[in-house]
């Protein structure tokens, strides 16, 4: 799908649909009212007539405006008029209208709801959130389908936007457009089954991306460099798979080379069967969604080869399969991490923590300005907030506060969980320095107490995002978070360096 900006619905000689905006009460946006007026009272005969009063999200499609000025129009409630749209109501309308849109047989539509007031947000928001629900809405997995489903006929939409802040929705535009893609290169990749989307695949995607852009550069370290690197954690993992662990290491190299980066690490099991542990076979073939984490870090360089942000970003995604062999970890096993620390592996199913360990004291070598990981770690985490937020854990606060807000912006929620020293000692072990599980209570904050004893030298986040990647039952699928709150995240971190 394509976008582009417009001053004027007049503008655009492309389009058969035109969507606009009605309040409560039947009452015009300053868009709906010149359209009424240019078809002489039209749109207010039809909403009295159908008795379209404007409501939140509610839609209303004319198939038929008179001196064939468009094809069709498609009417979109805006709640009351006296108060602004929260961010996650503009969200509700944009859902709302892309439904209607895709139910007619409109290939290009213009989009003038992009001037309706949001809470505390501007126009390069608000047009970036018309790119980023209206493609995300369109997506489809058809590569494994032998009768694909019917595209989706939208091809293009035109976004109205005033010409006095034209810098900022072309900015909106630019985001949107790259968030777009990038969302939807993740939950293509995540949506993959276990036999196509190997870390072997996952790792020819990762240098397919550095090819995109002359900043970039990838590297993927082999079990034999990972041996001799010391990573008995996270090369234990893989020895009951045939498929070989990888370790993707990725360099976007923005900002000047005395400048710090931010190392993004994801989890990437392509799958995990749960190891001699045995995953339930009810819901197993979600597993495949295990990689999600590495999948997002992916996603974040594929927006961050369109935005060309000054900075620099490291992202290390440890990538492997948990499946049962002669040779798997047994529980009872204890294996050395790189750090020297030795783990007693109590519970096999608890793997993504032994791959990541290895890789955030592999961090450390690029002298962090801050790391943070992202995992579809602990089942606890649904438990314990649903599927709304990610869990968010840190030994930082003034980064915390920075990832709140970034979430607040990008519509991807967080929700932080404490990190107190009181957990810690649910790891403890007869036989090893730890254990790599702490008992049934609180198994969202011991699997990051876990992980914060890799990362004691540098500011550091663990997001969880168990209830968030991906969706199941009817509308099973990828979700592409936390790509959104990531690429806000480094925006913001971009936009503060130069200030």
């Amino acid at each position: 799908m394509e976008f582009s900006l417009i001053t004027s619905p007049s503008e655009s000689n492309q389009t058969d649909c035109l969507v606009l905006g009605i309040f409560e009460k039947q009452k015009h946006s300053p868009e709906s009212s010149d359209f009424n007026l240019q078809t002489q009272g039209f749109i207010d005969n039809i909403i009295q007539r159908d008795n379209f009063d404007g409501t939140l999200g509610n839609t209303l499609t004319i198939n038929f405006i008179p001196n064939n000025l468009y094809q069709r129009c498609v009417l979109v409630g805006l709640g009351n008029q006296d108060q602004p749209l929260s961010s996650k109501n503009y969200r509700k309308v944009l859902a709302s209208t892309i439904k209607a849109l895709k139910s007619t047989s409109s290939t290009n539509a213009t989009c003038c709801l992009s001037e309706a007031t949001v809470e505390n947000q501007n126009n390069l928001w608000k047009v970036r959130q018309v790119v980023e629900v209206f493609q995300g809405a369109c997506y489809q997995f058809n590569d494994l389908k032998s009768k694909p489903e019917c595209p989706v006929k939208l091809t293009h939409i035109s976004i109205t936007a005033p010409e006095d802040n034209r810098s900022d929705s072309e900015v909106g535009l630019k985001q949107g457009i790259a968030l777009a893609n990038a969302i939807e290169f993740t939950k293509n990749l995540a949506d993959s089954p276990g036999n196509v989307c190997t870390p072997s695949y996952l790792a020819e995607k990762a240098l397919q991306l550095s090819q995109q852009n002359n900043r970039f550069s990838t590297r993927i370290l082999e079990e034999d460099e990972m041996a001799e690197l010391g990573m008995g954690a996270l090369l234990s993992v893989s020895r009951g798979s045939r498929q070989p662990a990888k370790l993707i290491t990725l360099e976007y190299r923005g900002g000047s080379p005395e400048s710090k980066p931010i190392v993004l690490v994801g989890k990437g099991l392509t799958f995990d069967a749960g190891g001699i542990s045995l995953k339930p076979s009810s819901g197993m073939d979600e597993m495949k969604y295990d990689m999600c984490g590495g999948a997002s870090v992916l996603g974040v360089f594929q927006a961050l080869s369109n935005l060309s942000l000054p900075i620099n970003v490291i992202g290390l995604i440890p990538t492997s399969e948990n499946m049962p062999d002669g040779d798997a970890n047994k529980p009872g096993d204890i294996v050395t991490s790189m750090s020297g620390l030795t783990i007693e592996i109590l519970n096999t199913d608890a793997e993504g923590r032994l791959i990541l360990c290895d890789t955030l004291t592999y961090a450390q070598k690029y002298n962090p300005e801050v790391v943070i990981d992202l995992a579809t770690l602990t089942g606890a985490c649904i438990t314990a907030l649903g599927r709304h937020p990610s869990g968010l854990l840190s030994n930082d606060d003034a980064l915390c506060e920075d990832l709140f807000s970034a979430a607040n912006t990008a519509c991807d929620p967080v929700w932080r969980l404490p990190l107190w020293e009181e957990y810690q000692d649910q790891l403890k072990s007869n036989f090893a320095d730890m254990a790599n599980i702490g008992g049934p209570a609180g198994g969202t904050i011991t699997a990051a107490c876990f992980l914060s004893r890799f990362a004691e030298n540098f500011r550091w986040a663990h997001l969880d995002i168990a209830g968030t990647a991906w969706k199941s039952g009817d509308q099973k699928g990828a979700t592409g978070r936390p790509v959104a709150l990531l690429t806000q995240y480094l925006i913001d971190f971009s936009n503060n360096a130069r200030n």
